[in-house]
């Protein structure tokens, strides 16, 4: 079962979700997307909060509102966290989750500790929470599938890009070579104007010369 929230509407169209035990963050760890960011409260156990960026977004272009969202939502979903002041809450891109073996259900490291954010929590915020949870919806996704469609238009994506880049060199291949040919057309213009030129000169010089002779 994952949870799916919609932030507060100021900060935008964004999608926050949650796993509804261990089990299922486990699925979420591995079927996440390379637009999520990861929330959970530092040093305690809590639920596992995503944030859905829209793309091209990343972590660091996150509204000040739609991270507290998150805070308080991840906050509220820790046994210890929720009853504790001044919380930090850390968060990091999806791709920087680290799971190895040895690791238990539902734990996590980072790859890159320097991509890993945190914000502070002073306190629960009901007001926050009540809205979250009205917006609440219970599903119980293909989370395998889900990624496997993402992947696939990504990589529609990329083979579009590639064959726009292609064409563009190709462009700008057959234009430098429009370009030199012009160039050596005009070089050959020039040539064959100065070759005439002598040769009309010589030309009148044999016929002074022939004149000459004749008077």
């Amino acid at each position: 079962m994952v949870f799916y929230y919609k932030a507060r509407p100021d900060a935008g169209d964004y999608t926050i979700y949650m796993g509804a035990d261990k089990n299922e963050n486990e699925e979420l760890i591995k079927y996440g997307l390379p637009e999520d960011v990861w929330f959970h409260v530092d040093k305690v156990s809590s639920a596992h909060v995503y944030l859905r960026l829209k793309k091209g977004e990343s972590i660091d272009s996150i509204c000040e509102a739609l991270l507290e969202d998150c805070a308080q939502l991840v906050k509220a979903h820790s046994i210890q966290g929720n009853k504790m002041n001044n919380v930090e809450v850390v968060y990091t891109p999806w791709s920087n989750l680290k799971k190895s073996p040895s690791m238990d259900v539902g734990q996590v490291g980072f790859h890159n500790p320097r991509m890993v954010r945190v914000v502070i929590v002073e306190k629960r915020v009901n007001e926050i929470i009540n809205r979250l949870n009205k917006t609440r919806v219970e599903r119980r996704p293909d989370l395998k599938a889900e990624k496997d469609a993402s992947n696939a238009v990504e990589k529609a994506e990329r083979k579009m890009q590639l064959k726009d880049k292609k064409r563009r060199e190709e462009m700008e291949r057959l234009e430098k070579e429009r370009r030199a040919e012009i160039r050596s057309y005009k070089g050959l213009m020039v040539a064959e104007k100065m070759t005439s030129n002598r040769q009309i000169a010589s030309a009148g010089k044999s016929m002074q010369e022939m004149e000459d002779e004749f008077v």
